[in-house]
């Protein structure tokens, strides 16, 4: 029987598996790299190995030192978590042959899907309707657009879409490096590419003595960069299409057991509107979205994981499914920013009303489900998910209200994060009808969905509690007269100032401390009711009176986040004097993130024209382009392939015509 399990993974899926562990009274065992020394799945363990090394090449891609981690722990199991080696049947195999319990199906189901390109032939052959697989070589113009996909993993790596012949053997080589750096393997092969579909899946459970469960399905249709972004229970699409479960069900049992499927797994179709779907693949794992199955049905299917692996047999039907759940993905990135992923310190991170954690939800609610905690720093190395927020409603309305209420009301602070995009997915119009599509960011646009929650008069409101939280931590820590507000005079006197950066805009607070209370410039009518260094509440003149409005105020040296039910919004106080070191010339191109320079497109001299790449970085397992911003001339090429670099670093600097006029 299981009594130690050691998860081969980290951050949130780690956490996750350890919650239920210790709800059935095993023990539990953590490894981490060196970025992770201090994480919280590391902490939590009842045992930690450090696996030393950055990089997940070095680190939770090693199987021998993973193995060799479960023996010196005295780990009788492994459970393999999400992405990283949990699909790779060697990997299964060396757990089998150290005499450890695998906590996933048998090595020779895994072998049978861990190739896409054969699982679809296997597939085609039990019956189940597939999407043709085209060799990248043989690829023709009447083949576009094609998608590559990596044959080894998912998540979006090693996936690029391809809509012109001529940029196929570039992009192949491109999915190739992620597919290698992400999954240990680089092989890729091209399917034929619907625009728009609906990402439909079915959460399936099997034992050693034959019972096969189709759970639930899930609707997974939002994505960014072939990646889940939102994902729900039960699929609008299948709830209003008539026999369309049946058949979805139908098909992932006969998935399942033609490879003779033990444990968790997911079988993945692409749908159209009319209720036809195709075969995409098989997960031979737990899902990052399982939970909101966990919702559905009130089951913890890692706690049927470790059942399953340790023999159990399953009930002869699964429990029905009853509400609907919502699962968001938190992410470090910007999605104005083309998805820029974001790396640093969390200083803060407080979902609102989470009734649960790493367990199913009973009633309406919040559940969170979070690798990270206050304080964490946020690693170049890995995937920049946070955390998963998930909701659960006795109807999908409910559902997508309470989670977007909790995201517009979460303090995050110190990265970016794309909340503000989550939640105005979860408000639009088409999202609450079941409209969603793999287009759905093309369709309605990005820019709209991804603009700030706040508006620009919530923003200067915000500076304004922002200055008076300033004002009271000033006269806090005042030497004398610390009773008096800040800028209080017993003669006339002039205003005092501060000045706030957010985003490309400044916002200049003119204030005047008076006995009555402190006068704002700009803003006649307003009043200081209360003003804390961490509170402060104003009244807000309007056409039928005055609304009183309380925001939270967090400095972290000259950054200061105010949250309030106006929308949250990140501040920079500006400094009175510049520093000239901080300087960087006109046309300067500054790292966006901390990264490898993986190579490089251009040469110092060379002519080059606005969005030509110049040279490409590699971070958090994509590879991201820099590319020019004007027509003009590459004068300076700072860095070489191969070179780490730091965020800010001045990789380049391209002089254009009206910089030569300039100088």
């Amino acid at each position: 029987m299981i009594t130690n399990v050691l998860v081969a993974n980290r951050g949130e899926i780690a956490r996750r598996v350890f919650a239920t562990a210790r709800r059935m009274g095993l023990s539990t065992t953590a490894v981490f790299s060196d970025p992770d020394a201090g994480a919280p799945h590391a902490a939590e363990a009842d045992a930690a190995l450090r696996l030393p090394g950055d990089t997940p090449a070095e680190t939770y891609l090693r199987a021998e030192r993973l193995v060799q981690a479960a023996r010196a722990a005295g780990a009788d199991a492994v459970h393999p978590g999400y992405g990283f080696l949990s699909e790779n049947a060697a990997f299964a195999q060396a757990v089998s042959d150290a005499g450890l319990t695998w906590v996933g199906p048998p090595v020779k189901a895994i072998e049978s899907m861990g190739s896409k390109v054969e699982a679809k032939a296997l597939m085609a052959d039990a019956g189940v309707p597939v999407l043709a697989e085209l060799d990248p070589s043989s690829v023709a113009e009447s083949d576009l657009p094609v998608l590559i996909k990596a044959s080894a993993g998912g998540g979006g790596r090693g996936m690029r879409v391809v809509r012109d012949l001529a940029e196929l053997p570039g992009q192949i080589e491109a999915a190739r490096r992620e597919a290698e750096s992400a999954f240990g393997d680089p092989t890729v092969f091209c399917e034929r590419y619907l625009e728009t579909g609906r990402h439909i899946e079915v959460q399936v459970l099997a034992d050693r003595h034959g019972t096969v469960w189709a759970l639930g399905e899930r609707e997974c249709s939002i994505q960014r960069r072939h990646q889940k972004v939102v994902e729900e229970a039960p699929s609008p699409l299948v709830e209003r299409t008539p026999g369309m479960r049946e058949r979805l069900f139908e098909a992932a049992r006969l998935a399942a057991s033609a490879i003779g499927y033990e444990g968790a797994g997911t079988v993945e179709f692409l749908a159209d509107e009319r209720g036809e779907f195709f075969f995409l693949e098989m997960n031979t794992r737990l899902q990052v979205e399982h939970p909101v199955t966990e919702n559905t049905t009130g089951l913890d299917l890692v706690r049927l994981q470790l059942q399953i692996a340790d023999g159990h047999a399953l009930p002869a039907e699964p429990p029905a499914s009853r509400g609907h759940s919502i699962e968001v993905r938190l992410y470090a990135e910007d999605p104005a920013q083309d998805w820029r992923p974001q790396s640093g310190t969390l200083r803060r991170i407080e979902i609102p009303g989470a009734a649960a954690e790493f367990a199913a939800l009973d009633s309406p609610g919040i559940r969170l489900d979070s690798g990270v905690t206050d304080g964490d720093a946020v690693s170049i190395h890995y995937d920049p998910m946070l955390a998963k927020v998930i909701s659960r409603g006795d109807t999908r309305e409910e559902a997508a209200r309470l989670l977007a209420a909790s995201l517009s009301r979460a303090k995050i602070h110190g990265l970016v994060t794309n909340r503000d995009l989550l939640v105005r997915v979860l408000r639009h119009p088409a999202f609450l009808a079941g409209d969603t599509d793999t287009a759905f960011f093309d369709r309605h646009g990005l820019g709209a969905l991804a603009r700030p929650l706040a508006t620009d008069d919530a923003v200067a409101l915000s500076a304004v509690a922002a200055a008076m939280a300033a004002a009271a931590e000033n006269r806090r820590t005042a030497g004398v007269l610390g009773g008096l507000p800040s800028g209080w005079r017993n003669l006339p006197s002039t205003p005092q100032t501060k000045t706030y950066t957010c985003g490309d805009r400044e916002i200049e607070v003119s204030y005047l401390a008076k006995r009555t209370g402190a006068e704002i410039a700009d803003h006649p009518g307003l009043v200081v009711v209360e003003a804390t260094p961490s509170r402060v509440v104003l009244d807000v003149p309007g056409e039928h009176g005055a609304l009183r409005r309380s925001f939270d105020v967090a400095r972290y040296g000259e950054h200061v986040h105010v949250d309030s039910p106006l929308g949250p919004v990140a501040l920079v106080r500006t400094p009175r004097f510049t520093d000239p070191a901080e300087r960087v010339s006109e046309g300067s191109l500054l790292a966006p993130m901390p990264g490898k320079v993986i190579r490089l497109a251009a040469a110092p001299g060379e002519a080059v024209t606005a969005g030509q790449p110049l040279l490409w970085l590699e971070a958090m397992k994509m590879e991201h382009t820099v590319a020019a911003p004007t027509d003009g001339v590459l004068a300076e090429l700072n860095v070489t392939a191969g070179q780490q670099v730091e965020v800010g670093t001045v990789l380049a600097v391209v002089d254009s015509p009206d910089t030569e006029e300039k100088a």
